[in-house]
């Protein structure tokens, strides 16, 4: 009896199993806890900053629950604090805000939460939930990712937030603290573990150059919007070198001329059977 032969359909490989990919729940909740807890408890900065510029306790607990993206708390308070307009303390922290929405265009792919369920769940989209969700390798241990880390800095940075608004008075000058630093400084060394290629380094210190040169010239948020162009300019200069490195290599231009020798070839070939 002839072998049967298996026909496969031409394509990618398919991606591999669940059993390939797998990441067990533990890990993926001790990593969302481990990110949830540290950046919530510098939500205690932002509620000694916010009562030291003058806003009131329930206005600080209110920012916190309904904006919760921290370094735009951080920025309109800060701007606040300067004595800056409100309404333009509210801009610049708005376009601050707005990376956030670029981080759900990518997340409502990974997640594919329904469409009643989005709403509640781009609450939570800020740079901390991306980067557990991001990390995680099926959906699954995404959305546990993102539920998890969500929920435990939600509910860890108002509590935070409540009570350093509260015990401002008792730490008296909070600018002498420098509390305003922590949560850039909790962000920082999340991110730092993940600069692995020199692309990325060199994309990140771009970025910190386009800020300290941009910082003291424009409006608060604008300054970080400059700096998120560094990625695509690193990758262009990237790419250009790579295309130029390629055109250089040895054989290239020899592949280049036999291809068109080749081609000749043909072409006279095709002539001569046209005149017979």
């Amino acid at each position: 009896m002839p072998e049967k032969t298996e026909i496969r359909p031409a394509g990618p490989t398919a991606p591999p199993g669940p059993a390939a990919t797998a990441k067990p729940d533990s890990a993926v909740i001790r990593d969302a806890l481990g990110v949830g807890i540290a950046v919530g408890l510098s939500g205690f900065a932002f509620g000694v900053t916010s009562a030291g510029a003058g806003l009131s306790l329930l206005q600080t607990c209110a920012l916190s629950l309904l904006v919760f993206t921290g370094a735009s708390q951080f920025a309109l308070v800060g701007a606040l604090a300067a004595g800056g307009n409100p309404f333009t303390a509210a801009a610049g922290a708005f376009f601050l805000g707005t990376r956030n929405a670029f981080y759900g265009l990518r997340l409502s792919t990974v997640l594919g939460y329904r469409a009643g369920v989005r709403p509640f769940a781009a609450h939570w989209v800020i740079d901390e939930t991306s980067a557990v969700t991001l990390a995680q390798p099926d959906r699954r241990s995404a959305r546990l990712g993102f539920t998890v880390t969500g929920l435990s800095l939600y509910a860890l940075w108002n509590l935070t937030t409540f009570a350093g608004a509260l015990g401002a008075e008792a730490l008296g000058d909070t600018d002498a603290w420098g509390l305003d630093a922590a949560g850039p400084a909790v962000f920082l060394a999340l991110l730092a573990p993940m600069l692995k290629t020199a692309v990325e380094r060199a994309a990140a210190g771009l970025a910190v150059v386009v800020l300290m040169v941009t910082l003291p010239l424009l409006p608060t948020g604008v300054p970080v919007l400059l700096a998120a162009l560094a990625a695509p300019a690193v990758l262009a200069v990237q790419g250009r070198r790579e295309r130029a490195s390629a055109a250089r290599a040895p054989g290239a231009g020899r592949a280049g001329t036999a291809a068109r020798h080749n081609g000749g070839a043909a072409g006279h070939t095709t002539t001569e059977e046209d005149r017979a």
